[in-house]
């Protein structure tokens, strides 16, 4: 087994050499390449598991040469769409071909295989109806389906079998309103035309908006600080579903090789806890593979979704016990916002709390919050299958001041007194001939589709002290930011558009529309903004230590005392947030800017990238972001200043510069008076 070891390049060749070998574990590493064809050399192997490798797709067609296979796992793979390989393995007990980009029906050797107790094909691009062969699998123990586009009617056999079946995730013809028969999973298993609504929940209808979600994942109902938090002590299966009225949670996965099913789907903290609001961390809810949660009957809007975490199934007692790793992603209305979460570092450690916000913007009332194993960490620590997508609570709040209560007269003598007040300023703009006139801002808002928290400048102005100066903290790109708390304790600092910036609104609508698609550990995060009148504000996450420039050669009393392993870590945070951007984000954005001023440190000094103000899109003709150049001197790559040639290279460049600064202590550009301006280049 070489599984979790962080290994990278391509498979060596020398591989080929043990024809001999049985087993074959490469799961939770950082390969590069594809499955190589000398696979088809090892056909004496028995046990074929690669999961998270990193390996690229498709599958190779060789290795149906492997006919001795009892045991074959491959999960996670990237690239081209591709057929379900033909495979000749008479003696397969565990087929997992799980998100591999596989596309095509299914195929029409799998009823062929008798001795096969898992089969998983979830998570593809599996078109087509379930054939009539396939009623031969209804002795397998556990079939995952999930998560592909199958369509007809869901066979009959399928339900009478009654037992640990998911067709979660599918196109199938709607049945009824059953999310659940007995153990087979029909959650979202088809469409419907309301897409706020999941097919098996069609009959149910809201008696009215929510604004708020509270989940005590695993754990029963809780009070915590005034706050109910809504029961979640059920009991999952391998497929399983669980709707209340305004709730529900999907569950899918088979702990493959815990054989006595330890732990169950739900797990109990057994030592004392010593953290805030303990009573949400006491249990948790785990999956084997994926674990979603809906809240339903939303009021339309951004929300900020709260996901508490802690680890309490693994030990911090530096024994075997303790080299436990769990990751997974983290999915929100579909989209990745954190890939290898990993709840013990990010914690600082095993049986601590970690809380961590996103923004999300609710459509038909609906929100979706997913969790998904992706084949990385251990899997036999401390005990065979502990691992998968481990979650505390949820907790959910509206990102607007939701309306007040009123009665059903109110109501319309308020909307008598709209349609008149709006009647009269639509007669005022026609006679002044500004009706045809565009709010320039809000259309470029629509534009950016954005999906982050909005604040209301009644609660900037509270969390502030009203722009208090005492609060001020620097100058941003905009303008002024300041300091301040959230009514729920949360520390902000809120930039301020400054109303001499000549592309202020231009910059503003840009660093919105680069941030809120971005999320990463060495990124600046964006709470939200506010846009009220000539009001043009950004929240972001506090920074404790303010920025890189001040903590290296600001005031002397703003001055750090950084040894070496802090600004090695320092430049790899920066290079690791740089990655992201260029390579790892679905928008492959380019900062242009780059600068110490623009690295923020957080309270453990780990850095982060600040003020997209100034990015550019590499996919140009599908944004909206200016072109022209744009940074800072001193820190511009030369073929950028002189000819405006932009490549990510332009970011290192600037990164190279910064790297300089953090190893010298010196300022890139200085100049004493009546001299000139030299650079740290100049030496």
């Amino acid at each position: 087994s070489l599984s979790s070891n962080n290994f990278t390049g391509e498979l060596p060749q020398t591989f080929a050499n043990f024809p001999e070998l049985w087993t074959l574990r490469l799961s939770d590493n950082n390969f590069t390449g594809r499955i190589p064809h000398f696979i088809q050399n090892l056909t004496t192997l028995k046990t074929l598991v690669i999961q998270g490798s990193g390996l690229q797709g498709p599958i190779p067609p060789e290795i149906a040469f492997l006919e001795r296979l009892s045991d074959l796992r491959l999960s996670d793979f990237d690239g081209p769409e591709s057929q379900v390989p033909e495979l000749r393995c008479r003696y397969i007990e565990t087929l997992i071909l799980r998100s591999c980009n596989l596309a095509g029906e299914l195929p029409a050797f799998l009823p062929q295989m008798t001795n096969i107790k898992i089969l998983d094909l979830s998570f593809n691009k599996l078109s087509g109806e379930i054939p009539i062969s396939y009623s031969s699998l209804e002795r397998v123990g556990y079939i995952y389906l999930t998560g592909n586009q199958l369509t007809g009617e869901v066979p009959v056999w399928i339900l009478a079998k009654g037992k640990n079946v998911d067709l979660s995730y599918n196109n199938f013809t709607a049945r009824g309103s059953e999310c659940q028969n007995r153990s087979v999973n029909l959650f979202a298993s088809s469409k419907v035309e309301n897409a706020g609504l999941v097919s098996c929940m069609q009959s149910r209808h809201c008696t009215k908006n929510r604004y708020s979600l509270f989940i005590n994942c695993g754990g029963n109902k809780a009070k915590i600080r005034g706050t109910t938090y809504e029961d979640d002590s059920w009991e999952a299966t391998p497929s399983s579903f669980f709707g209340s009225d305004y709730w529900a949670c999907s569950s899918t996965g088979y702990f493959t090789d815990d054989e006595i099913a330890t732990y169950g789907y739900t797990v109990k903290n057994t030592s004392g806890l010593s953290m805030n609001d303990a009573q949400l961390y006491m249990k948790a809810r785990r999956s084997a593979i994926s674990l979603t949660y809906y809240g339903f009957c939303l009021m339309d809007g951004p929300y900020n979704v709260f996901l508490h975490f802690a680890e309490i199934m693994f030990t911090d007692d530096k024994t075997y016990q303790s080299l436990g790793r769990r990751a997974f992603n983290i999915y929100i209305q579909g989209i990745l916002v954190w890939k290898d979460f990993n709840i013990e570092i990010e914690a600082g450690g095993v049986r601590k709390e970690v809380k961590r916000n996103f923004s999300a913007y609710v459509t038909n009332g609906t929100l979706e919050i997913r969790f998904y194993w992706a084949g990385k960490g251990t899997t036999a620590i401390p005990d065979r299958g502990v691992y998968g997508p481990l979650i505390s609570a949820i907790s959910v709040y509206p990102g607007f001041d939701p309306p007040a209560s009123k009665s059903a007269g109110t109501v319309a003598g308020i909307l008598a007194a709209i349609v008149f007040v709006v009647f009269l300023i639509l007669v005022i703009l026609w006679w002044r001939g500004c009706l045809g006139r565009k709010d320039k801002m809000a259309q470029d808002l629509r534009g950016l589709a954005l999906q982050i928290g909005l604040f209301t400048l009644r609660q900037i102005k509270a969390a502030t002290n009203n722009f208090d100066a005492a609060n001020k903290i620097g100058e941003g790109g905009f303008g002024s930011v300041y300091k301040g708390f959230l009514s729920d304790g949360t520390t902000i600092a809120v930039k301020q558009l400054s109303s001499k910036s000549q592309q202020g609104n231009r910059e503003f609508l840009t660093e919105i529309g680069t941030i809120s698609a971005l999320q990463h550990p060495h990124l600046v995060k964006l709470y939200g903004c506010c846009i009220e009148g000539n009001q043009l504000l950004l929240v972001y996450e506090y920074m404790e230590n303010n920025s890189l420039a001040r903590a290296l050669f600001g005031p002397e009393e703003f001055q750090l005392k950084l040894d070496w392993r802090t600004r090695h870590k320092i430049c790899v945070g920066i290079a690791r947030g740089l990655a992201y951007l260029h390579e790892e984000s679905r928008l492959k954005i380019v900062h242009r800017d780059i600068k110490a001023t623009n690295i923020l440190l957080d309270k453990d000094l780990n850095p982060k990238i600040s003020d997209f103000g100034l990015a550019k899109l590499d996919e140009e003709d599908n944004t909206h972001i200016s072109t022209k150049i744009a940074g800072t001197y001193g820190y511009m790559a030369p073929e950028y200043a002189m000819h405006g040639h932009l490549t990510d290279k332009a970011d290192i460049y600037s990164f190279g510069i910064v790297a300089l600064e953090v190893v010298s202590g010196r300022s890139n550009s200085s100049s004493k008076k009546n001299e000139e301006c030299f650079y740290l280049l100049d030496w």
